[in-house]
């Protein structure tokens, strides 16, 4: 019987073949392991690491490794001091080509460039550079319009991809700056100016230069203004003149500067602004037609667009290949009467869909949509009042086959205990979710046991739906498959459909697996990444008993806190609950984003509490979870442009000793750092003051260059276990 054992062995796998297996590894930790393993693999991982980006520090360049030729992708933005102009630390121009020399063929470069001093450096070493990212955070220096692009411009002619979505400019920077260089802006086949810096966003005049002088455009993403009460705005003329000058466009973001500010609305608001915007059905399906090898399209207009069935229900005919959609304020987006659907029910090729304060949004709609939309992987849905419980439920069974990632944020009927009732259908192959973290309905879950979630689709929208707890009306199941509409939208026959909504929600009452707030017994068995809004001074703790309680493969969660601390005493706990997700096993990833809560840093009145009280409300706790990597932002006060970590803040951090990658996206005092050093496995800390606009000067008590080295070599001389 030993004879018949193969004797083959991984060293006998072919180079082409273990070349292409080491390739596919994406993790960084994984690749390094990979290296380790003999020289053959080492020669192989470094031949096949097309990626990379340098986190050392300035001073330390010198000290560069030269086996990563192979290097296409470079990313200089995130080295240490973090913000600091690249060649500030060390006036040897040598440096940058000793950067071409370890990396020679770099074709894609990401650099923070706070001042044109860089580029003119780096720009000459790799002319054929082919797609760029320029990141600033600090304030635009005092220069002429389009000079922080000239040094770019003039070396690398072959750029086909220019990305200044998180570069701090001037509107007045692109358009002559584009206009300079006729050839190269010609070449442009992708162009990210989706930036919050912009006061107010490219006017309509200057857009139309930018689409004049860049034909080729595929990809544009674009800030502008809507509102017609500013100069410039966007009209029916400005969205013609981009489908006419760039009709090639598979990708379109169209997105208003309010949106970008990332503003939560009201969930009680009606959902119509005070004002319109002036742009009409006409000139939306003009642009379509324009536009026929449109794939993706985001149309965030924060203006009623109102009656815009017409116009989305000739979107699927004129732009065949689209794939994703995301419309900001659409109003009358679709209707259901008896047998017909229209308006963006028709677009039956969308594989992504998100509908973002559409005020007139019912449970029918919705219906509608996961009937005519029945390719959707991803959905999502935020600031839609009418919506239901029962309207959502019956869009996933419609959907079930398909969804795998669902984002409800900001609906009024919808908290966090209802939209995890509605999703329950879909709850074992779920990969991404986020929900708001309104625990308003826990007390109305209750009242929601053994409620069946029923509509009767064959009467039209403007005779309602049935009552929620009345008996389940009869719907063919072709109904819900599409195969009695065949001719979406132009068949009168009228059927009797029938279709169980409860029927998982029973079977587990039944059988006795029923618990909670009636959620069944199953697990949210593929949920990879989950995330939350939250209130400030609302507790997480509610989380697992309104039914997560079971993520056994939650790796990754993001938590965005939002409001205003002033307004609050104190909490109502002393601890904001992060210990509860303990009872996630896999869980090595969070995102903790308080920088939209705002306080007061230093003291603060009577009865109020400061920003260092409210660190330690949100962070107590944090020492039970098994992070490997955290990213932190610290509550801010916006009247003396201050994100600081405080004292409370640094120790309770210093008791994640699982970590090894931590992230503070705003400043600290030197010695507070120095409580991190207790941590025994980390390995990479920065601080980051990724926010508009990041200080210009740090203060003496704070994170200076020289604090930061002495705080990168504490670290660096200690030894790590593994």
């Amino acid at each position: 019987m030993a004879g018949n054992f193969s004797t083959t062995r991984v060293s006998d796998i072919p180079d082409v073949i273990l070349s292409n297996i080491i390739a596919a590894v994406t993790d960084t930790r994984s690749r390094n392991a990979t290296a380790l393993v003999c020289w053959k693999w080492k020669h192989l991982e470094r031949a096949t690491r097309t990626f990379i980006a340098l986190r050392g520090n300035l001073r330390d360049l010198i000290l560069l490794p030269t086996c990563f030729r192979s290097v296409t992708h470079l990313d200089l933005s995130l080295l240490s001091p973090w913000g600091h102009s690249l060649f500030s630390a060390a006036s040897d121009p040598s440096l940058a080509h000793l950067l071409r020399l370890a990396f020679p063929s770099v074709t894609s470069l990401t650099l923070y460039a706070r001042n044109p001093s860089s580029l003119q450096l780096l720009a000459p070493q790799w002319p054929h550079l082919t797609e760029v990212k320029l990141v600033r955070w600090h304030q635009r220096p005092q220069l002429p319009p389009g000079a922080d692009f000239a040094p770019l411009f003039e070396h690398c002619r072959s750029i086909f991809s220019l990305d200044l979505s998180s570069f701090y400019c001037w509107n007045d920077d692109i358009p002559p700056a584009l206009e300079s260089q006729p050839n190269l802006a010609a070449k442009l086949t992708r162009l990210d100016l989706l930036n919050p810096s912009f006061a107010e966003g490219f006017k309509s005049a200057e857009i139309k230069s930018i689409t004049s002088a860049c034909p080729s455009l595929r990809h544009f993403l674009l800030a502008c203004m809507f509102d017609h009460r500013y100069i410039g705005f966007i009209s029916d003329e400005t969205l013609l003149s981009i489908s006419t000058n760039c009709p090639k466009l598979s990708v379109l973001h169209l997105v208003d500067m309010s949106a970008l500010l990332n503003a939560r609305g009201n969930p009680n608001d009606e959902g119509f602004t005070a004002e319109d915007a002036r742009i009409g059905n006409a000139a939306l399906i003009d642009m379509f037609a324009g536009l026929p090898l449109l794939e993706e399209l985001v149309l965030d207009v924060c203006r009623n667009v109102r009656d815009s069935r017409l116009a989305l229900g000739e979107l699927n005919l004129k732009c065949p290949k689209l794939r994703s959609l995301k419309l900001g304020q659409f109003h009358g987006i679709c209707r259901v009467n008896e047998s017909r659907i229209d308006g963006i029910a028709l677009c039956q090729g969308l594989d992504s869909l998100s509908i973002k304060n559409s005020a007139d949004l019912t449970d029918l709609g919705l219906i509608a949509i996961g009937r005519g939309c029945s390719r959707l992987t991803k959905f999502e849905v935020q600031g839609c009042r009418k919506i239901t419980l029962q309207g959502m439920r019956t869009l996933v069974c419609l959907l079930s086959s398909t969804l795998v990632e669902v984002k409800i944020s900001c609906c009024k009927n919808l908290g966090a205990v209802s939209s995890l009732k509605a999703l329950e259908p879909i709850q074992g192959q779920i990969q991404r979710l986020h929900i708001d973290c309104v625990w308003d309905s826990v007390e109305q879950s209750e009242a929601l046991e053994g409620v069946e979630y029923n509509f009767d689709l064959n009467r039209s929208e403007e005779g309602g739906v049935i009552n929620q707890f009345q008996q389940l009306s009869r719907f063919s199941p072709d109904f819900f498959h599409g195969t009695v509409y065949e001719d979406m939208g132009n068949t009168k026959k009228k059927c009797k459909y029938s279709y169980d909504l409860n029927s998982s929600y029973m079977e587990e009452k039944e059988n006795g697996h029923g618990h909670g707030h009636g959620f069944c017994g199953r697990t949210w068995e593929k949920l990879k990444y989950l995330s939350l809004w939250i209130g400030v001074g609302e507790l997480l703790s509610p989380l697992p008993t309104a039914g997560l309680e079971n993520c056994p493969n939650l790796e990754e969660i993001r938590i965005k806190v939002e409001g205003d601390c002033r307004e609050w005493s104190k909490p109502s706990d002393p601890a904001f609950g992060l210990s509860c997700l303990d009872c996630y096993p896999r869980l090595t990833k969070m995102y903790l984003d308080c920088g939209d809560a705002i306080g007061y840093a230093h003291t603060a009145p009577s009865g109020q509490m400061d920003l260092s009280l409210w660190e330690r409300f949100y962070l107590f706790g944090i020492r039970c979870l098994r992070l490997s990597e955290l990213n932190y932002w610290p509550p801010q006060d916006r009247d003396v442009n201050q994100r600081s970590l405080s004292l409370p803040a640094a120790g309770l951090l210093a008791e994640c000793v699982m970590l090894r990658k931590l992230f503070i996206h705003g400043t600290a005092h030197e010695h507070f750092m120095t409580f991190l050093l207790r941590i025994p496995n980390l390995r990479d800390v920065q601080l980051r003051e990724d926010y508009y606009p990041a200080p210009e000067n740090d203060t003496s008590t704070e994170m200076r260059v020289d604090s930061c080295s002495r705080f990168e070599d504490a670290l660096n001389r200690r030894i790590i276990p593994d």
